[in-house]
Formats: structure tokens, sequence, C-alpha cells
């Protein structure tokens, strides 16, 4: 594993464009795991009271989507939100979140892009490379690209490009509902990654990892607080 601190140190933009480039070429997109137990999801959340990131890692099931485990882990070490630029603010949280967990998953969700980014390495590519892991991004919004807007089913989506490559996919996660968008983040391909988000969505817009992970991002500031 690589010295993260020093890859999520902001000191400027173009120092953090330099890093993003630097890891964007350890990026792999191939598949590098073998059976899936168990799926992580992370997600954060900031509270401007407190100024200070709370990173939410959860374990669960690959096979049932049952829930494992929590881990947690308050950041002051933050800086503002700059787009483009995302794992720089809320890595380091996350980060902490996952030295914390003792059922390290096969595959890692993260609420953000993957390789969906102007510079290739989202907080989700990014994560990846750092832990030398398998990595999916899953954000509700675009970052970059152009697609066509999928039809309205469940399950119908479509590819998002950037610079002439295939970076993502719109994915249409209920029926009539905003999209999702899936990019890959690191050690697993596009195509994989889609399959995995579509068997770990339930009755909710988002995967189950993530939708864990934000709502515990959520209640986390007065539930982990006591503890």
């Amino acid at each position: 594993m690589l010295d993260y601190k020093e890859y999520f140190c902001f000191e400027d933009i173009e120092k953090a464009k330099r890093i993003q480039e630097f890891l964007a070429k350890k990026v792999i997109l191939r598949d590098e795991f073998e059976d899936i137990n168990w799926i992580g999801g992370a997600d954060t959340s900031f509270s401007e009271k407190e100024n200070r990131i709370l990173g939410i890692v959860v374990i669960l099931e690959f096979k049932t989507l049952k829930l494992l485990e929590i881990s947690y882990s308050f950041s002051s070490d933050i800086i503002p939100y700059i787009p483009g630029f995302l794992s720089f603010r809320e890595g380091l949280a996350i980060l902490k979140a996952w030295e914390k967990i003792k059922m390290k998953p096969q595959i890692l969700i993260i609420d953000g892009q993957g390789i969906a980014h102007p510079r290739g390495l989202g907080i989700a590519s990014h994560i990846g490379v750092i832990l030398n892991i398998p990595t999916i991004g899953c954000a509700k919004s675009n970052l970059v690209g152009n697609y066509k807007e999928p039809g309205k089913r469940k399950g119908d989506f479509e590819p998002i490009f950037y610079k002439g490559k295939k970076v993502g996919i719109v994915l249409r996660s209920k029926d009539n509902v905003k999209p999702i968008f899936i990019s890959p983040g690191n050690k697993i391909s596009l195509e994989t990654s889609l399959e995995i988000i579509l068997k770990t969505i339930t009755k909710y817009r988002i995967p189950e990892p993530i939708r864990l992970a934000h709502y515990y991002s959520k209640v986390g500031w007065l539930k982990f607080e006591k503890e």
C-alpha cells in the first residue's frame, strides 16, 4: 500500500493534479478478484458546526446484503469542496474508517466517481489505487462525459464517453427515477462494475452498500460521538 497521507495532501491545485495524473497511471481496469463473500460501501458527511468529516465504511454479506460491520472515523484534516478534487476532501476519513474494519471486503463501492473524471482518478480510483483493492464508483450525478438518456425502466443503461473512451455507465436503478452513474475505480472492469451494482440494488435508487454508508454517515454524528 502506498503512503496514503502523502497522496491525499492538498497543498495547491497544480500539485493535486500531478498526484491524480500519477495515480491514474496505476489504475487497473480488469477484474482482479475471485469469489465475492463480502462487499463494502463507503460515504462521508460534513458537519459545518464541528468543521469535521465523518467517514463510514459498511460491510455486507454479498449474497444476502445483510449488514455485518460498520466502521467510522472523524477527520478534521479537510479542505473546501472543489469539483474534481473530492478525494482530497473526503478520502482520509474513508481510509481511516477502512483501517478499523475487521472484515475486509472483496469489493468496495464508494459514493463518487471512478475513472469518469477529468484526470481519470475520482475518489473510487484514488482510494482503490492507494489500498490496492477493487473499487467501484457510484455517483448520483455526472461529472464528465457524454451519454444518451437511458430508458425509463429499471435496468436500462447507456455508456458514458469521455475523450473518445468509454468511462462509465448511466443506469436507471428504479422505474422512472433519476439515473445513477457508475464507473470502475480499480481492479475491476466496467462490465463487472455494472453487474455488481445491479446485484446490490434493492428497492432503493442507490445500491445497498452505499445507501447504508450514507445513512450511517448522517446518524453517526449522534450515534458514534456517544460511544
